[in-house]
């Protein structure tokens, strides 16, 4: 069998050789709240309100993802739109076997040591669809948790397509998935977010995903880019859809609701908090950009004022549970301010490709917003919050960058030793989603075929 052959097939036999395992995996017996042991204790107590909230709350981290297929999609050139959008997409399907399979183990298992969970604790979600509760959630199941916990992980490879974008093969994409999943994530997630986690331990505090998700994906696109070096002849085409930016965005800002409200697990006032300091951040960050631009010459754009939203959406991620609400203000400004000028900055200064700022938006964004956690972090809002709690934050925050851009940058170059990870100059020049998908983005040509339609039925009209 010839290598491309190989290449070619392996993805399929793995997922058989996983759906053959699944077939011999005994189901686990749910047992409700209401079920009884010796007489009629409650084995377990839910509320029923914390389960509808954070079934719903999975529900909109989960649209995140179609969401993000849609904002990046809009703001690549026209012959790369599918591409980038199945790019975003595709984590849906890898994350969610490899989730039951093995990475809810590696994230949430019995600590190893405080870097990451036993692999075995939940192996093909063993003792987890029981209806024992998280212990850190007890009015909700562990199943329940373990889905939620489940969205976060699937949006954020896909966060890293933007840096990527226009020159990197599928195959080689859908590989980093897996191995981003596995060596930068779980860690990552186990470390700050399980109660014998590393960073938990120190104090660090990330409310929904500052490290776990906007800065592991910052420093991976950074690390990504550098790999990949810049794009053919430097030429950046416009925007396809601007559109498409638009709905991404209200779509996201909605889905970021249960992102951060949701983290709170459960339907208490902590939950309203989280909802308002986000949304708070994420309208003065949309203004800011847009002001900004004008500030500096520019004109107020849809696509600035919808990269600021976004950017005030993840730089209050990590403190949206213990920060005030006017303080969210304060994230929202000095967040967009950075992500902006170090945007242009590396854009025109440096050979650093980057074509939708994955770097200067969730990684200097999240970077922004875990340091004015520690910074603005009261403990009247949230008990957590400690004295020095930025030098922990920064001590963190300096772990996270270090660990996520060295791996990161390692996996994209095994990668790129076991196939090429950069398509042809060819293919890169004709567009990635004919040359990688045999598919193409017509809305151009759909138009025409429009406009020549009007301009027919016009001339019947007035002849």
């Amino acid at each position: 069998m010839s290598k491309a052959t190989a290449k070619k097939i392996s993805p399929f036999l793995i997922l058989t050789v996983i759906a053959a395992i699944a077939l011999f995996v005994t189901p686990a017996s749910y047992s409700n709240s209401n079920v009884t042991i010796s007489g009629s204790t409650p084995k377990y107590i839910y509320d029923s309100g914390d389960i509808a909230w954070m079934l719903v709350s999975s529900a909109l981290v989960f649209l995140m993802t179609p969401a993000l297929a849609f904002f990046y999609g809009g703001m690549v050139g026209r012959k790369n739109v599918l591409s980038t959008m199945i790019k975003s997409t595709v984590s849906a399907g890898i994350i969610s076997v490899m989730w039951v399979v093995v990475l809810f183990s590696l994230c949430f298992g019995k600590s190893l040591g405080g870097f990451i969970g036993n692999p075995d604790t939940y192996l093909f979600f063993r003792n987890v669809m029981d209806g024992k509760p998280w212990p850190m959630a007890s009015t909700i199941p562990l199943s329940l948790f373990a889905f939620f916990q489940l969205m976060f992980a699937i949006i954020t490879p896909g966060l890293v397509v933007g840096a990527v974008a226009e020159r990197i093969r599928f195959s080689s994409y859908t590989l980093f998935i897996v191995l981003f999943g596995i060596f930068v994530y779980a860690p990552l997630a186990h470390m700050v977010w399980h109660p014998d986690g590393l960073l938990y331990k120190w104090g660090v505090l990330d409310y929904a995903g500052g490290i776990v998700v906007h800065i592991s994906a910052g420093m991976a696109a950074l690390a990504g880019a550098l790999v990949l070096r810049p794009r053919q002849n430097a030429v950046h085409a416009r925007p396809a859809n601007i559109p498409y930016v638009l709905i991404g965005t209200g779509l996201l800002w909605f889905g970021w609701f249960g992102f951060n409200a949701g983290s709170a697990m459960s339907a208490n006032a902590m939950s309203v908090h989280a909802f308002a300091t986000t949304n708070t951040a994420a309208g003065t960050a949309g203004l800011a950009w847009m002001f900004f631009d004008v500030f500096r010459g520019r004109k107020p754009s849809v696509l600035g004022f919808c990269i600021g939203a976004v950017v005030g959406l993840v730089a209050i991620t990590p403190g949206a549970g213990f920060v005030g609400v006017p303080q969210a203000i304060c994230f929202g400004f000095i967040a967009a301010v950075i992500s902006n000028v170090a945007a242009r900055s590396l854009s025109h200064l440096t050979s650093y490709d980057d074509p939708l700022d994955v770097f200067a938006c969730h990684g200097l964004g999240g970077i922004t917003g875990m340091l004015l956690t520690g910074i603005f972090g009261s403990h009247i809002v949230n008990s957590s919050v400690m004295p020095g709690q930025f030098w922990i934050q920064l001590k963190g925050m300096a772990f996270a960058v270090t660990y996520s851009f060295i791996v990161s940058f390692l996996i994209f170059k095994i990668i790129n030793l076991i196939s090429p990870i950069r398509v042809s100059k060819d293919e890169e020049i004709e567009g990635l989603d004919v040359t990688q998908h045999d598919e193409k983005y017509l809305q151009g040509t759909l138009l025409i075929h429009y406009k020549k339609e009007l301009e027919e039925i016009e001339e019947e009209i007035f002849s």
